[in-house]
This record gives structure tokens, C-alpha cells and sequence, in this order.
């Protein structure tokens, strides 16, 4: 069963090892949200490994592409699928891997008020949109768990269990994948008679398997293969458009 749960601008990161400019940007967020009549809080990070050890998510992170410790994209890998990301940097050759990582806007340096508002303003549209968080409702061992559609990876299934891979671990319970199948939305695929993948976790696909945004691999069966590679070239061709209006 799947069920909804509104959700606003709650929270917003700022991740930049300038001191200067992430002063600017927190100033030019704290305007947004007066503007907005919103009540946000901002929290500020230098580094990237320091965001990484947050136990909690955030609703929109502001995140350098560029960080001394590590890669920004690999940064947004923890947080893909759960916050609204929008990438600021000096450099204008990394939009695709922003996109990859589900982006929602990409910025470059020195970054316009309108710019910044623009983009928030999407976040807040994607928030909107898929932050009524779509969940989907299993019974486990006569107990009842939600697990955010976004979350999900892939799904297989193996005898008469389901194993819902996520972000964070995985879910086991008794049922069909093709009961789960109609369960879902448009997003997920069946790519194999016993898996489901999720697009918006699929960077490509390469010799008969789907490779996915954390690096696992879910086999394609050979009759599925371009039917799967259309489905998810439609995928990303409508993700590009949210990007471009």
C-alpha cells in the first residue's frame, strides 16, 4: 500500500569550505525564507566529511562541487533520494554528474540572489511534488513498516520473499514481486522476471546489467534490454526537463 505525507522546508545545509562565500550564501538563504514567510533551519558545514557524519537528513543542502576532502558528488550520494540538492561551484564541466546524483539545480559561482531564489524555489516545487513522501506500507512479522519510494534501489525476489534493497539496508517479508510491481509508480522497472529497478537510482546500463547509483549491479534480462534502455532514456529525458523550465 502506498501512502502520502506532507512535507516543507524544514531544514537547509549549507556545505562550503569558504568561509566568505558561505557567509553569502546563508545570507542570501535567511532572505529567501523571510520572503517566503517560511521557518527553516540553516545549519553551515566547511567540510564534506563533517556533513557526512550528520545522523539526520536535510530537506535542501547548498553543496560545493569542489570540497578539500572529498568529491561533492560522492557527498550527495548519502543524501540522493531523500533532500533536495543544489550544487555550487566554479566549474560549469560537472552538470552531468550533478544530474546523475538527482540534483535539482546547479549554480555557478559568483551566485546571483535571483540565482539562489530560483533555485530554492525549485527545491521547494520538488519537495511539493515528491515530498508529499510517497511510502510504501509492508506488514513484516504481523507489524506494519514504511519505506520511502524514493529510498528504494531495487527489489528481487527469491522463492516466496521479497527483498526491498534501500539506502539504508533492506526489507524482507513474504510476497510477489508482481503484486509489488503494481504497487509502485512509473519509476521502477521490471528489468528481470525477479527484479524490479528503480530508475532514479540507475546511472546506465552495460552488458546486461543495470548499474545502479551505489554501485550494485542488477541483472537485465536479454528480452527486456531495450525496452529497459527506451523506459529509462524517457526517465532522464523528463528529469532534464524539470531542469530546463
Amino acid at each position: 500500500m502506498i501512502e502520502e505525507s506532507g512535507v516543507g522546508m524544514n531544514s537547509l545545509a549549507i556545505c562550503e569550505d569558504d568561509g566568505y562565500v558561505s557567509e553569502k550564501l546563508e545570507e542570501m538563504a535567511k532572505c529567501y525564507i523571510k520572503s517566503k514567510g517560511l521557518h527553516t533551519c540553516i545549519q553551515t558545514f566547511a567540510t564534506g566529511k563533517v556533513l557526512m557524519r550528520e545522523a539526520k537528513t536535510f530537506d535542501v543542502l547548498l553543496l560545493d562541487l569542489k570540497l578539500p576532502d572529498i568529491n561533492g558528488v560522492e557527498v550527495a550520494k548519502k543524501f540522493s533520494g531523500r533532500t533536495q540538492i543544489i550544487f555550487v561551484t566554479a566549474y560549469k564541466d560537472y552538470a552531468l554528474e550533478a544530474f546523475e546524483v538527482g540534483a535539482v539545480h546547479y549554480l555557478l559561482k559568483p551566485v546571483a540572489k535571483e540565482q539562489l531564489f530560483l533555485a530554492l524555489d525549485r527545491a521547494r516545487e520538488q519537495l511539493a511534488q515528491t515530498g508529499h513522501k510517497k511510502t510504501l506500507v509492508i506488514m513484516k512479522n504481523g507489524v506494519l513498516e514504511r519505506i520511502l519510494i524514493n529510498d528504494i534501489t531495487y527489489c528481487e525476489v527469491y522463492g516466496h520473499r521479497l527483498c526491498i534493497h534501500t539506502v539504508d539496508g533492506c526489507y524482507e517479508y513474504l510476497g510477489t514481486l508482481d503484486v509489488l510491481d503494481g504497487q509502485l509508480d512509473g519509476q521502477f522497472f521490471r528489468c528481470h522476471r525477479s527484479f524490479l529497478v528503480n530508475m532514479a537510482h540507475t546511472l546506465t546500463v552495460d552488458k546486461g546489467t543495470a548499474i545502479l547509483d551505489n554501485g550494485e549491479k542488477v541483472l537485465v534480462s536479454r528480452r527486456r534490454q531495450q525496452e529497459f534502455m527506451q523506459a529509462l532514456l524517457r526517465f532522464l529525458k523528463d528529469e532534464v526537463t524539470k531542469w530546463e523550465r
